[in-house]
């Protein structure tokens, strides 16, 4: 583990899912300091708000003292190089991801040379999920609690039937 090195995990975590947590801990293990960036998301029309975002991340990396969870807004560039990050860490499911992720690469390394770009792949259980897919399954009313912890299903459920918890 490197311990002196701080590096950044960006996204919209809306949800986050079993794979977000994956590499977490995987990241985790290889750096002294992680942060979660939690982007407020402007040109998304997220399902949830940022304060549930945060709360939800917040609860999947309790148990981990060297992760801690920010929001940020703008480029995620200019939020690491604040944050003194010097690694990004960005996940790689598939060929579509590894095109869409090289180019963003390149972006902000001509941004922010001083930043590393790390991809790491999620763990084989883990490799087709995503927040939109689970977002699209929930509110069709399908079956999405083997891709999220029980605690972001709880918010799932609560967000997709508020009458329910009147």
């Amino acid at each position: 583990m490197a311990n002196d090195i701080l590096a950044i995990y960006p996204g919209t975590f809306d949800p986050i899912t079993l794979g977000h947590e994956d590499m977490l801990h995987r990241a985790a293990r290889l750096f002294g300091r992680v942060t979660v960036a939690v982007a407020i998301a402007h040109h998304k029309k997220t399902m949830f708000t940022l304060d549930e975002r945060l709360h939800m991340v917040r609860e999947a990396v309790k148990d981990y003292p060297h992760i801690q969870v920010e929001p940020f807004e703008g480029l995620v560039t200019e939020f690491a190089a604040a944050s003194g990050a010097q690694v990004m860490v960005r996940g790689l499911r598939s060929g579509t991801d590894f095109d869409y992720e090289f180019q963003l690469a390149g972006m902000n390394s001509a941004l922010r040379p001083e930043i590393e770009s790390v991809f790491l792949t999620p763990s084989t259980p883990y490799q087709h999920i995503s927040s939109t897919l689970v977002r699209e399954i929930a509110m069709l009313r399908g079956a999405v609690a083997q891709f999220v912890s029980p605690a972001v299903h709880e918010q799932l459920l609560r967000k997709l039937n508020p009458a329910a918890n009147a």
